[in-house]
């Protein structure tokens, strides 16, 4: 059975271990630390969620409306290595959209990648606005994209 629920502090290691999981094609070893705080901290704030199935924790992510009022942030989305390709990501990327576009005045979503996975989200109509050469770590570069939508 697969349930999505807000994240908890006792998900902190299951989440920990899929962004592991996910090192070195779609994360830089130095952003774990930053990761690890964000979960300590900020997870909250975030909306951050993560999906169970059969007991497991197996993917996270997190949104917000950002200090305009018309952007939804996301941040932090990834699926457990061994089941990229099963439609997980699309579940989270089409949840993260339902509750922006539910979100009174909200009018766009942004987030940043890498070229990993910035074919996918173009698949959802995300457009690259700037990409950083090497911005997480060395071959790894920065996308930062952007979805909009009328109000």
């Amino acid at each position: 059975m697969t349930a999505v629920r807000a994240y908890a502090a006792t998900d902190r290691d299951a989440c920990l271990a899929l962004f592991d999981g996910n090192v070195p094609t779609f994360f830089a070893a130095s952003e774990r630390e930053d990761f690890a705080a964000f979960l300590d901290r900020d997870a909250a704030d975030w909306t951050f969620q993560v999906i169970e199935r059969d007991g497991r924790v197996v993917a996270c992510r997190g949104h917000k409306v950002a200090g305009d009022g018309v952007t939804a942030g996301f941040c932090w989305g990834m699926v457990d290595r061994a089941l990229h390709r099963t439609g997980l990501g699309s579940v989270l990327t089409e949840a993260r959209l339902r509750a922006a576009r539910a979100t009174p005045g909200v009018t766009q979503a942004c987030l940043d990648t890498s070229q990993h996975t910035r074919g996918f989200y173009e698949r959802f109509g995300f457009v690259v606005e700037a990409v950083v050469a090497d911005g997480y770590g060395a071959g790894l570069d920065r996308h930062d994209m952007r979805l909009r939508w009328s109000g």
